[in-house]
């Protein structure tokens, strides 16, 4: 898995609001968050929660997007039904869930990652109770940065 003080892998990311390359979002803070399934209980309230605290994200100079293995159709009706704002992305061929050493058993785990302005990981977030902490937690990262 990509840890701490690593750069963040140059990746393409197919999202919903259009490809996304990683090195484009620097100067940026960035939490890039991985998720098992959309759809399902506790991916549902973790996006939901990331939605809820999107407006304090971006007030603290952070971008969001969600990824998960699922399609890039299943992600946008998951986006609308959720009232996400930010992009979600489609790993469909897993190779960034590879990359960040999330995948497992053909999904990605529940994995989030706080990025510096730098491109270099500064948190990773993993193994919480509750799929909804993730973004209480990244936002108190990006506000450390």
């Amino acid at each position: 898995m990509v840890q701490v003080g690593d750069p963040v892998p140059d990746l393409e990311l197919e999202t919903t609001a259009g490809k996304i390359r990683l090195s484009q979002l620097r100067g940026t803070k960035v939490v890039l968050y991985f998720f098992p399934k959309a759809f399902t209980t506790g991916c549902t309230r973790e996006l939901r929660r990331f939605a809820e605290l999107y407006d304090e994200f971006r007030k603290a100079g952070a971008e969001v997007i969600g990824v998960s293995v699922d399609s890039l159709e299943t992600q946008r009706k998951f986006a609308e039904k959720h009232g996400a704002k930010f992009p979600l992305a489609s790993d469909a061929r897993k190779e960034v869930s590879k990359a960040f050493g999330v995948l497992k058993l053909m999904t990605a785990s529940r994995v989030t990652f706080v990025i510096g302005p730098d491109g270099v990981i500064r948190h990773v977030i993993s193994g919480l109770r509750r799929a909804e902490e993730h973004a209480d937690r990244a936002l108190e990262a990006v506000k450390s940065l």
